[in-house]
């Protein structure tokens, strides 16, 4: 905890600023010298300061390429006194992104990395292997740091295997949601050693997918050092992560002791593992891996999960068989049945969801989207009631119309055949495309399937009795409540995300959507009991009448989406960036120039909520793309421009920064094959975005970046993102364009923005007086920037 508040004290620590680059180090060197003082004979630490530069590309956020110079990482390797020839790596940042503390995000993986850092100094107990940490001062620049230590460091060489400590959230349980690749001895000595685990395969499969708009070092270690590792974050209350409300007095000491329990436990079995030396002995296979309610880890290899999850499948196919097959002469009308079920089962749960997707973008139409962003319980009232209406409805009235006069227990018995029909089908198709979350499904199987075995001749003799009704309950009670468990996990995760997925994402309807999902599944082994009541009309009506009074409520905005409640806020999210921008044609003429503060809404609702606070900022000033420039000519600080299409730009005085930019071109070479090489000299601030774009018939066929192949973004033009820690050189970089023989409008528009995230650029008197008109339900981070073209 001390850590932790003395992190935080120095404020907002981006990279290149004095308190990332000076304060934040000293004071962790300070730290590491006094646990230096007192450790104990049985080992022997080395500390080192890295600044290293170098570049990649990676295709996050539709692909980039980043370069950085002279940015810090604090590394510190503590091994026996005979030295150690593997290693495992703790991994945190002390870095913060702009106008934050960040204490969730990661000071408190830097403050638990400190204390364990001491815990094992002090130690009789010498380690077999060297345990390295790694406080690297530049992850929110998007995984420069890391780069930069596994790429270059000495010691990463004898890195064998990794921890990252990252965070989505603020406080709560830490999850692992990342391992591998393959090596599952990993899981297994998380499995092992972890005292509190919480872990989840499906989380990892959901996290991989790209569906979050996210990405942690782990990916550097995997992809550039093809090293295994696993990768935790915390989850909970992920409304404030990077905001100003990230600070250390919302992290519970509890949510620490837990996460330093977990990682030093692991760590130490890591350290004292045969298994690492020779961890590429390990190394093939996946693994199926989840907690049971946060007790403990099953785990268990995917070939073994395949093996389960085919034979469950195959049994439950062989039911089925024998089941329409019994009698024979009526196995023709049995299967007829089943396939009617099977079918009507499948309408009900796309006209389930085809219309309470309608009710969503009627929601998003009217401008009541994230109406639940506060209220979670409005989300299941409105789409969770319309869902179970909608699927109760169809099964109602198939029930009175197209099986009327049936027997009410066949159609019971048969509807369960469907559902279980539907899951295996589910089960053997997720495992043919090796989806370890697959064993959701056998769960879905397995249970229903054994219950049924075990009731049928209750209920074959008796019909649906209280008896047979408990005997249900209690047989479908594991997957009913390890559904819920991850229902919970999901919309912990999910819900806050909502909240910064951009303005083009109507977040009604991905939320409905997964309630949804969730509704089909937790409803699917009760619509039996539509068919075998005698009535369902007043849960039909009790759920309608709940969902026409959420509808209107909603409807009159009572619910208001966001929050400044000192205890639990949930701020909107918004970026202004006082912009001064510059044209010049290809004789180097300055052809236009504006200035303006460049505004951001991070959610679907854009400003509709701001403008009755400033009326100035509406939608009359919607930003322009000016076409001829590469991204639209606005000056992105990270290719994101596909995620916010609408913008705002209102006009403001020029900005004229005490350090402004230095851009030169240095050269134009002639290459062979038509090709011309120009190279340039940058000197800025600590961050910045250059965006190029070819003309037509030129090509960009190489650069000095990266590996040399440029990589372009969404869209088709190429973006670079810059940043520096201290006293770095000038940047110096080239690119190289085949070219068509008459080129007079130039070969290519090449653009610099410069963004001033600290000191005395970074808001103007415009943008401070702007930022102050805001609602205290906003979190407004702001900025100085300035955007120059030019054309060559």
């Amino acid at each position: 905890r001390g850590y932790l508040d003395n992190i935080t004290a120095i404020g907002p620590r981006t990279v290149g600023s004095p308190e990332n680059e000076v304060l934040a180090v000293n004071y962790l060197l300070e730290q590491i010298r006094g646990i230096e003082r007192e450790s104990t004979d049985a080992h022997k630490i080395s500390v080192d300061i890295q600044r290293p530069t170098g570049s990649f590309s990676i295709d996050f956020l539709g692909g980039f390429t980043s370069y950085y110079a002279n940015i810090t990482n604090v590394v510190v390797k503590l091994e026996p006194r005979s030295g150690a020839e593997h290693a495992v790596l703790s991994n945190c940042h002390f870095d913060s992104v702009p106008n934050t503390p960040g204490a969730s995000d990661d000071a408190v993986s830097c403050a638990v990395m400190l204390e364990i850092l001491s815990t094992l100094s002090k130690s009789s107990e010498s380690l077999q292997h060297a345990v390295i940490f790694l406080f690297n001062g530049a992850e929110e620049n998007i995984l420069q740091a890391s780069h930069g230590f596994i790429t270059q460091h000495e010691w990463a060489k004898s890195v064998r295997a990794f921890i990252n400590l990252e965070a989505a959230g603020v406080g709560g349980k830490e999850l692992v949601f990342q391992t591998g690749p393959e090596n599952p001895w990993l899981v297994q000595a998380y499995v092992v050693a972890a005292k509190h685990p919480f872990a989840s395969v499906v989380a990892q499969e959901i996290f991989q997918s790209g569906i979050i708009p996210a990405d942690t070092d782990f990916r550097i270690y995997r992809d550039f050092g093809n090293v295994p590792g696993i990768d935790l974050a915390f989850i909970e209350n992920g409304y404030i992560y990077h905001t100003e409300y990230d600070t250390s007095d919302r992290i519970l000491t509890d949510s620490i002791q837990r996460a330093g329990d977990n990682i030093l436990a692991v760590l130490k079995y890591l350290a004292t593992s045969e298994k690492l030396a020779k961890s590429f002995e390990y190394r093939h296979g996946n693994v199926v891996f989840f907690d049971i309610l946060g007790l403990f880890v099953l785990a268990y290899p995917a070939r073994v999960g395949t093996i389960m999850n085919y034979i469950t499948a195959a049994v439950a196919f062989f039911y089925l068989t024998k089941k329409v097959l019994q009698p024979k002469p009526r196995a023709v009308h049995n299967l007829k049945k089943l396939f009617t079920a099977f079918s009507l089962t499948l309408t009900s749960w796309v006209c389930t969801l085809v219309a309470v997707l309608m009710v969503a973008v009627f929601v998003s139409i009217i401008g009541r989207a994230l109406s639940w962003y506060t209220h979670f319980y409005v989300s299941v009232s409105l789409y969770g009631t319309a869902a179970a209406a909608k699927l109760i409805l169809v099964h109602m009235l198939a029930k009175k119309f197209f099986y009327k006069n049936m027997n009410e227990q066949y159609l019971g018995d048969v509807f369960f055949d469907a559902s279980l029909m539907i899951w295996s089908i589910a089960l053997a198709v997720m495992t043919q495309m090796g989806l370890c979350s697959a064993f959701i499904c056998t769960l879905w199987v397995a249970f229903p399937l054994l219950t049924k075995l075990m009731i049928h001749k209750e209920f074959s003799q008796k019909g649906g009795t209280i008896k047979f009704i408990v005997m249900y309950m209690l047989g479908m009670f594991v997957p009913y409540l390890y559904m819920l468990y991850l229902s919970w996990t999901v919309f912990e995760m999910f819900t806050p995300v909502m909240g910064r997925s951009g303005s083009e994402i109507p977040p009604d309807m991905v939320l409905a959507g997964f309630i949804v999902i969730f509704t089909m599944i937790l409803s699917s082994y009760f619509i039996n009991f539509i068919y075998l009541v005698k009535s369902t009309k007043t849960t039909l009506v009790t759920l309608t009448t709940v969902f026409v009074v959420t509808l209107i409520l909603v409807c009159s905005g009572i619910f208001f989406p966001y929050s400044s409640d000192a205890a639990n806020p949930k701020p909107k999210r918004v970026f202004l960036q006082h912009t001064s921008r510059r044209f010049h044609d290809v004789d180097g003429n300055v052809v236009k120039s504006d200035s303006g503060i460049w505004i951001n809404g991070f959610d679907y609702n854009g400003i509709s909520h701001i403008t009755p606070h400033v009326p100035e900022i509406n939608d009359t000033i919607r930003t322009p793309c000016e076409e001829q420039a590469p991204f639209c000519g606005l000056p992105w600080i990270l290719p994101v421009h596909f995620m916010f299409r609408k913008n705002w730009y209102l006009p403001a005085p020029e900005i004229l920064p005490r350090s402004p930019i230095q851009f030169k071109l240095l050269s134009k070479e002639l290459m062979p094959r038509n090709s011309v090489r120009l190279s340039f000299e940058v000197s800025g601030p600590s961050h910045m975005s250059l965006y190029v774009r070819p003309h037509v018939g030129s090509v960009l066929s190489r650069w000095s970046l990266g590996d040399g192949v440029p990589v372009a973004s969404l869209g088709g033009d190429y973006f670079v993102f810059y940043s520096r820690g201290l006293h770095a050189a000038p940047w110096r970089f080239w690119v190289e364009l085949t070219v068509p023989e008459k080129h007079s409008d130039g070969i290519v528009s090449l653009a610099i923005a410069a963004h001033y995230f600290f000191g005395e650029d970074q808001k103007s008197r415009q943008l401070y007086a702007l930022l102050e008109r805001f609602p205290n339900w906003t979190f407004s981070s702001g900025w100085s920037c300035t955007y120059d073209l030019f054309v060559f």
